[in-house]
């Protein structure tokens, strides 16, 4: 019985210039990375306004197990299916994070022969998306603490801070730090701490917008804590919201892959549903409604979580 990997490493794929043809786009609507992945531009959106939305489903399941139990593969199978009955289907997932992928769960592209390619690819970097997001997000944690150092003039507590820094693995070393130490060059010391990368703010702001501006504008509402006076601090406070939404920008284009039937794949976003809503972006979803009859697209942990997410937020 082959492997996973063997069974993806041994199937026919496809350039993905040739899937977003399929799908009526154009030459301009796309940025290829490299021959087999690409980033959609969000004037598809404009451009193909007029045309009606497909049929949306949605793919959940019961309380997860620690190792899964199959809504991916399940979503990448009804996608292949609705497309082998003759229907124009796409499937639209979240892209896993390096965390799990080198912890417990290991990768998250489906099994078997219902899979999405390239498998080391969406398993690894892909288009550096989450690179991006812990960027945007680490920086606005130095404006927090270049504030702080530059005698406090926001009038921050510091024993207020909610904004950690992030990195894209599991790293218990690293949950619970000082910063700030080695003298009066090197900042104000105090207690911070790091999460997974994916589970910042940012990821989820990237899920839910729907457009460059409404990210801008979600990213001035961030708020790092309170000032000594009771009032929250923002991101939009310390000057910081507008180079975060440029950080992003790119990583708000919705990631093109394919099946290994050559079914379109969107892979977008990872936020967690525990601290955020489990779902990939609202761009991704709204782009494949408007070019394929069926969007098949998954909402992560439970049915009581990302499937209720899903309904309420998303």
């Amino acid at each position: 019985m082959p492997s996973d990997l063997e069974i993806a490493q041994s199937a026919e794929i496809k350039p993905i210039a040739e899937i977003a043809s399929a799908m009526g786009l154009a030459e301009e609507d796309v940025d290829l990375y490299r021959k087999f992945k690409a980033k959609i531009s969000l004037g598809v959106l404009q451009k193909f306004a007029d045309r009606p939305n497909g049929k949306y489903v949605v793919v959940t399941a019961i309380t997860p197990t620690p190792l899964g139990e199959g809504k991916t593969t399940t979503t990448v199978g009804i996608g292949m299916a609705l497309n082998r009955l003759g229907h124009r289907a796409a499937i639209c997932l979240r892209q896993p994070s390096l965390g799990p992928v080198f912890g417990t769960r290991g990768g998250a592209t489906g099994s078997g022969h219902s899979q999405v390619l390239p498998v080391e690819d969406i398993n690894l970097h892909l288009t550096g998306d989450t690179h991006a997001v812990a960027l945007a997000h680490n920086l606005l944690a130095a404006f927090i603490d270049n504030s702080l150092y530059h005698d406090n003039p926001l009038d921050i507590d510091p024993y207020t801070i909610a904004w950690p820094r992030v990195v894209d693995v599991y790293d218990r070393a690293l949950r619970n730090v000082m910063v700030g130490l080695g003298g009066r060059e090197n900042g104000i010391p105090r207690e911070s701490s790091f999460d997974i990368a994916i589970a910042s703010e940012v990821m989820a702001i990237l899920a839910l917008s729907t457009s460059f501006r409404d990210l801008r504008a979600r990213m001035g509402r961030i708020v790092v804590g309170m000032t000594r006076g009771g009032k929250p601090v923002t991101a939009e406070d310390l000057q910081c919201a507008g180079a975060m939404a440029v950080l992003v920008r790119e990583a708000l284009k919705p990631n093109l892959l394919q099946t290994i039937e050559h079914t379109p794949a969107f892979i977008h976003t990872a936020p967690f549903g525990n601290i955020a809503h489990g779902n990939n972006s609202i761009i991704a979803d709204q782009i494949a409604l408007k070019l394929n009859d069926y969007v098949v697209t998954e909402s992560g942990f439970g049915s009581d979580l990302g499937m209720e997410k899903f309904f309420n937020i998303k």
